[in-house]
């Protein structure tokens, strides 16, 4: 059997990971590690998570940003299989289970992705198209990935992180397996606003100058895409 590693990258996120770490280890198909990357938090993120330490790996770093986290969790796991999940999310009970068996049933697909629940929200994802893929990243982080197919973060990358990583792997010839159900919640922390500061994306087309609070934010999204698309020349 194949081992599955979940990989959780965590900063600040005391008020959310025990509910995450809850809803894995109520998985139908048990991950074989849960490797926990804490980027410096100064909360109550490790006490809440000592009552745990047999089932999971601790890692307590300084400060050094999502993608070298991530990175760190990925270079200590051993799984075939490999989930960034992030430390807001909450994981339906057959969630590890139906993605496995997605990449167990196209065995050309590098990964499978679902929709999911962000809030009141919910995002219903698309069928893997690559054409879509180049226009819009309609692809979460917390997805299972193969860990022959796996490019890494860039490090280089601020924003659309996730996005980034899709496209390399379409570049690299990989294709991802689309299961048509909403699989996980993202949960709203009201002192966080969720691991991505997230925003609606009707936001981004609202009257700016009617909204100058907003304007940082609107910043970092263009300046993000066009990173994105500058790099892989969209």
């Amino acid at each position: 059997m194949k081992r599955l590693s979940v990989i959780i990258p965590t900063y600040q996120h005391g008020s959310v990971i025990e509910a995450c770490l809850k809803s894995l280890l109520s998985q139908t198909r048990q991950p074989d590690e849960i490797i926990v990357i804490d980027d410096g938090s100064t909360d109550k993120t490790k006490a809440i998570l000592a009552p745990y330490q047999d089932r999971l790996s601790y890692i307590f770093q300084e400060n050094r940003g999502e993608q070298s986290t991530r990175m760190r969790g990925f270079e200590r796991s051993t799984g075939d299989f490999v989930l960034f999940c992030d430390a807001d999310v909450i994981l339906k009970p057959r969630m590890l289970e139906k993605m496995e068996q997605a990449l167990s049933n196209h065995p050309g697909a590098s990964f499978a992705y679902s929709s999911f629940r962000f809030g009141w929200k919910t995002f219903r994802s698309f069928p893997f198209d690559p054409v879509r893929l180049r226009q819009m990243n309609y692809i979460h982080t917390s997805s299972l990935i193969r860990r022959s197919g796996f490019p890494g973060f860039d490090s280089t990358i601020k924003k659309f992180q996730d996005w980034d990583v899709w496209l390399a792997m379409l570049e690299a010839g990989k294709t991802g397996v689309f299961i048509p159900e909403v699989l996980f919640h993202v949960q709203v922390d009201s002192k966080r606003g969720g691991i991505s500061n997230w925003m609606p994306s009707f936001m981004y087309r609202w009257p700016w100058r009617l909204l100058r609070w907003k304007k940082e934010a609107r910043r970092r999204y263009e300046t993000g895409k066009a990173t994105i698309k500058e790099k892989h020349h969209l």
